[in-house]
């Protein structure tokens, strides 16, 4: 039955690339429709949604765009496609991502399988050991530029397969409907939110900067990250050359690198201590600066490292204010533990893998959370917030693995 349609698309491949869609969550589109109403009819949805794309009747509904706050102030654009949408990405990701992958640089991390933020981190800092100088890019407006003939070219680079140029297509000039109702047309970009915008930024990138940087500049290591880019240099003339080099390129290519944001940073350390005003910068919630360090030896001194940056010790205040647990009376110590520590364990992973001292200051909150908390809980502690304190602090001695924060900062002693 399925080769009798235009397209062969089985419906085993509509039912997996569903089940991938259910476990990333995510809110409803233009349509109001969640993923557990579109599950009450699942079934019928999934044929539908299957007999439209084999028989290339689909057509996408606008995106719905919504704004979220960015560490430099201002809103960042997410479009949210509808769940039926998410599936029919799903299906054409899937089909073409095997067939790309092969072909992407290995400093290029990001939404990657096997490839991660961290390891981009590791990268990035051995390399500033190594080099005395970084270019930090910034493309401006990245994934709302990005022109749609050049990447139906390197697309087409890789496939000619007809559904999946069809509904790439579709997909890049579908319209978005603003927050107050508008109905925006497009003609360039691709939504940061929707199921395929990763892998189709990357593909634009891989020829726009990767594949550019190893035919024009191959002595020049970088990582790259999505639309974020670190590339290494020996010296300051290089550093300049390059840059220069590189705006002529995006904007070749209908781009802009950021003209405050893009800067060249001196890796400034014991052995590097020249005057050049730029020594720091922030590459995936990391910020990279001088800091001391110890040796084998025990001896002190100042090395060029990564650490949670400024603004994500930020973000973690702010995480934890808005939880307002210390007004959760209602609830256990064991609940609150609950609570707190999927989502700080997920901060240790991340932000605890290098230079991990830096992360304590952005967790010691906590405990004034919880002393906060049980000065209202208990009336032997109300108005008491050092012996509030004290209570917590014999607690924490006899169960540290209570709280994922107790058993991080315990694991220091003796460090």
């Amino acid at each position: 039955m399925d080769q009798a349609k235009p397209f062969s698309i089985s419906k085993r491949e509509v039912w997996e690339s569903y089940k991938l869609v259910r476990a990333n969550r995510g809110a409803a589109g233009i349509d109001g429709q969640s993923m557990s109403a579109f599950e009450k009819n699942l079934a019928n949805n999934l044929f539908k949604m299957w007999n439209r794309m084999s028989s290339g009747s689909y057509f996408p509904l606008a995106v719905r765009r919504v704004e979220i706050p960015k560490d430099t102030g201002g809103k960042r654009p997410l479009g949210i496609p509808t769940v039926s949408d998410r599936i029919a990405q799903m299906v054409v990701k899937r089909y073409l991502e095997p067939i790309v992958e092969a072909c992407f640089h290995p400093d290029s991390y990001g939404y990657r399988p096997g490839k991660s933020a961290l390891a981009a981190v590791a990268a990035a800092r051995t390399r500033c050991w190594r080099n005395d100088w970084v270019l930090d890019l910034d493309i401006k407006g990245f994934f709302d530029n990005i022109d749609h003939d050049l990447l139906m070219r390197a697309v087409r680079h890789h496939t000619d397969c007809p559904w999946v140029l069809l509904y790439i297509e579709r997909w890049l000039t579908v319209p978005v409907q603003l927050e107050d109702g508008a109905i925006l047309t497009r003609n360039k970009g691709t939504p940061q939110g929707g199921v395929i915008s990763p892998l189709l930024a990357n593909l634009f990138l891989h020829y726009v900067f990767d594949v550019w940087m190893d035919r024009h500049y191959a002595d020049i290591p970088f990582e790259r990250y999505a639309d974020d880019a670190l590339c290494h240099c020996r010296c300051q003339n290089r550093a300049r050359e390059l840059k220069d080099a590189l705006e002529r390129r995006f904007a070749d290519c209908k781009l802009e690198l950021h003209p405050e944001k893009t800067k060249i940073i001196y890796c400034r350390d014991d052995d590097r201590r020249g005057p050049y005003p730029n020594y720091t910068f922030d590459f995936l919630g990391y910020g990279f600066r001088p800091r001391p360090s110890r040796n084998h030896r025990g001896k002190f001194f100042i090395n060029f490292s990564p650490a949670i940056s400024n603004k994500a010790s930020k973000r973690i205040r702010q995480t934890l204010r808005r939880l307002r647990l210390h007004l959760r009376s209602d609830l256990t110590l064991d609940s609150l533990a609950r609570i707190l520590n999927p989502v700080v364990q997920g901060w240790i992973n991340y932000f605890g893998r290098f230079y991990k001292s830096a992360l304590y200051s952005s967790l010691r909150p906590i405990d004034r959370i919880l002393a906060r908390w049980a000065s209202r809980k208990y009336k032997r502690l109300r108005g008491h917030q050092r012996k509030a304190f004290h209570w917590l602090g014999d607690i924490a001695s006899r169960q540290v693995g209570l709280f994922a924060h107790w058993q991080f900062l315990h694991s220091r002693v003796g460090q």
